[in-house]
């Protein structure tokens, strides 16, 4: 059921349902804006990025693939995140040609494949623990949500700290890019994995308070009690911050060994 949802024709190239004659005019401004901003820009990477065999050969479902991105609004990610990571997607079927689902400025909430990716940094954040129920049940939410449009008004905030890049105070950059409609039938990436992964309970980066426990025989015991954070307020860095996540290299391997490397002579 999912491979028919990730590669049916409706969605396949991330169309926008009702895109044409039925656009307001805030919605057209966004997404002249969202053209703009997603432009190549002059900066480069200083990493080296895997060849999508290696992100094929190792990436499974349920697992997210952070993306280091080369346009202009990827740069205001970057620096309001304080990261490398402007970008997340969620994998939902794994092997050769791996297939992903993320929420695109221009096309809205779409599925390509691991080849999209190609020539990017990137890392893999796998989530630990989780059934293979519990995965079928992630995809399958964020599934239900192809289609959607990207929320506009965080191409339009975003696009505010492009020209210059403003000297916000670090308290204040997670929220900057929190801003935005709120309407559930749009998403920008970080909130629909996010999204997905409130739904099964796991964790992604929680608020964590502590409270006393109830027992006579500990009068010092506390134990730890989780809130769940607005998925607004998540940025594609929380899932490599979180200590819920394992980071994987695509292409470093046990068997890695660095005396059969080539050098350069001095």
């Amino acid at each position: 059921m999912l491979r028919e949802i990730a590669h049916s024709g409706k969605f396949a190239r991330g169309a926008w349902p009702g895109l044409t004659g039925t656009m307001r005019p805030f919605d057209r401004l966004g997404i002249a804006l969202a053209r703009i901003i997603t432009a190549p820009s002059a900066e480069g990477s200083a990493a080296m990025p895997p060849s999508p065999e290696a992100v094929a050969a190792v990436v499974r479902q349920g697992d997210i693939l952070l993306v280091e991105g080369r346009s202009r609004v990827s740069t205001a990610i970057k620096y309001l995140t304080q990261s490398t990571w402007s970008h997340a997607a969620l994998c939902i079927e794994d092997g050769r040609t791996p297939q992903f689902i993320e929420a695109d400025m221009v096309q809205g909430v779409r599925t390509v494949s691991h080849w999209h990716f190609a020539g990017f940094n990137v890392r893999i954040a796998r989530p630990i623990g989780l059934t293979p129920a519990e995965v079928e049940a992630l995809i399958a939410h964020a599934c239900a949500r192809i289609g959607h449009r990207y929320d506009l008004r965080n191409v339009i905030d975003l696009a505010r700290w492009l020209w210059p890049t403003p000297p916000v105070p670090m308290a204040w950059r997670r929220r900057m890019i929190a801003l935005g409609s709120g309407d559930p039938t749009r998403a920008i990436c970080s909130t629909l994995i996010v999204g997905a992964f409130q739904s099964i309970r796991y964790p992604v980066l929680p608020e964590v308070t502590q409270e006393m426990v109830d027992d006579p025989d500990c009068g010092r015991c506390v134990r730890d009690i989780l809130h769940i954070r607005h998925k607004s307020l998540f940025t594609p860095a929380d899932f490599d911050l979180s200590p819920y996540f394992e980071v994987i290299k695509p292409g470093l391997s046990q068997q890695f060994d660095h005396r059969t490397l080539t050098w350069a002579a001095a």
